[in-house]
C-alpha cells in the first residue's frame, strides 16, 4: 500500500506529460489533415462565400420591418417602429385575403399536384419500351424548361373566352357559351392547377423514378414467384420503397405553405380573379414596389418565412414521432 501511494506522485507526473504530448501532437496532426486536404476546402471556399455574402449578409435588411423606413435615411438610421408595421398587416383585409388565397393555391397543389409525380413515375417504370419510354419522359420534362411568361401566353391564346382555340372547338361541336378558363373564379382555380401540374409535374418525376430505380430488382423477381402481379407489385413493393422519399419532399412542401412564386398567379391572375388571384407574392409586390411601403412589405416577407419554418419543422417532427425518416 505505502509503495503505491510512493509511486503516486510518478504516475501524475507521466499522465501530465502524456497530456502536454498529446495537445502538442493534436495541432499537428490537424496542420497534417489540412495539408492533405486543402484543395477540398478550397472548393467549399467559393460556396461557403457565396451563402455568407447573398444569403446571410441580406439579412441585416430584417430589420426594416422593425423600422419606420426612409429610404434617404437608410436600414441603421431609420427610427424604430415600436411592431407598428405587423399591427398593420393584420388589420388590413387585403393582406388576410392574400393569406387565404395562398393557403388554398399551394393546398390545391399539395392536393392535386402532390400525387401526379408520384402516379406518373410509377405509370412510366412500368412502360418496357424503351424508346417509347424515352420519348414520353423528354415530352414531359420540357414544360419545366418554359417560363410562366410564356405559359400565359399559351394559356391565354388556348383557354380565352372569345379568341382561345379550346372555346372555338367547344362552340363548333355545340356547346352554346364559351368555358371561362381565366375569367371566372372557381373555374380559374381549376386552371391555375392544371397548369401547374402540367408544367412541374414532369419534371418532378425525375426524383421518383430515380428512387424507383434503387428499388432491389429482387423483390420483384421474388413476387413473380409468389405469383403477385403487377398491381400487387406497385402496392406492396414499389410504394413502400419510394415512401422515404415522399415524405421528405412532402416535409418540404408542407414548408412551403406559405410561400408561393410571383410570377404563375401574376401572370395568369387578372382583375376578374382577383378574389383568389391576389396571393402574398403580389400583395408584396403592390404594397412594396408600387406603393413604396418598404417596412409592410418587409414585415409580410418575415411573416411569411417564420410561419413557412413552423411548418416545416412541425411536418418534420410528426413525421418522426410515427416512425419516417424526416429531414434531419
Amino acid at each position: 500500500m505505502s509503495k503505491l501511494k510512493a509511486d503516486t506522485p510518478a504516475l501524475q507526473k507521466a499522465n501530465v506529460s502524456h497530456l502536454q504530448q498529446t495537445e502538442v501532437i493534436r495541432p499537428n496532426r490537424f496542420l497534417l489533415y489540412l495539408r492533405n486536404n486543402y484543395m477540398l476546402y478550397l472548393f467549399l471556399l467559393l460556396p461557403t462565400a457565396y451563402f455568407l455574402i447573398f444569403r446571410y449578409g441580406p439579412l441585416y435588411g430584417i430589420l426594416i420591418a422593425f423600422k419606420d423606413y426612409n429610404i434617404f435615411q437608410g436600414v441603421w438610421a431609420s427610427p424604430w417602429n415600436n411592431f407598428a408595421s405587423f399591427k398593420e398587416i393584420f388589420s388590413m383585409p387585403q393582406f388576410l385575403t392574400a393569406v387565404r388565397n395562398t393557403f388554398l393555391l399551394n393546398g390545391l397543389d399539395l392536393l392535386l399536384g402532390f400525387p401526379a409525380p408520384i402516379i406518373l413515375s410509377i405509370i412510366l417504370s412500368e412502360i418496357y419500351v424503351k424508346w417509347f419510354k424515352k420519348i414520353s419522359q423528354t415530352v414531359l420534362y420540357l414544360p419545366h424548361f418554359l417560363s410562366w411568361v410564356i405559359i400565359g401566353s399559351i394559356s391565354l391564346q388556348l383557354l380565352s373566352p372569345e379568341s382561345g382555340l379550346i372555346n372555338n372547338l367547344l362552340l363548333k361541336v355545340g356547346t352554346t357559351e364559351p368555358v371561362p378558363f381565366l375569367t371566372e373564379p372557381f373555374v380559374w382555380l381549376f386552371t391555375y392547377t392544371a397548369l401547374g401540374i402540367w408544367q412541374s409535374v414532369g419534371w418532378n418525376t425525375i426524383i421518383y423514378l430515380a428512387a424507383i430505380a434503387g428499388i432491389n430488382q429482387e423483390l420483384y423477381e421474388a413476387a413473380i414467384v409468389d405469383g403477385a402481379g403487377r398491381l400487387r407489385k406497385i402496392w406492396h413493393i414499389t410504394l413502400p420503397g419510394l415512401r422515404p422519399t415522399i415524405i421528405i419532399l412532402l416535409i418540404m412542401q408542407v414548408g412551403r405553405m406559405l410561400s408561393i412564386g410571383f410570377d404563375r398567379p401574376y401572370v395568369i391572375g387578372n382583375p376578374l380573379v382577383m378574389e383568389f388571384s391576389d396571393v402574398i407574392s403580389t400583395f408584396v409586390y403592390r404594397i412594396g414596389l408600387q406603393s413604396f411601403q418598404f417596412s409592410i412589405a418587409t414585415a409580410v416577407g418575415l411573416f411569411q418565412s417564420v410561419v413557412g419554418l413552423i411548418f416545416l419543422l412541425t411536418t418534420n417532427y410528426i413525421a418522426s414521432k410515427v416512425g419516417e425518416q424526416g429531414i434531419w
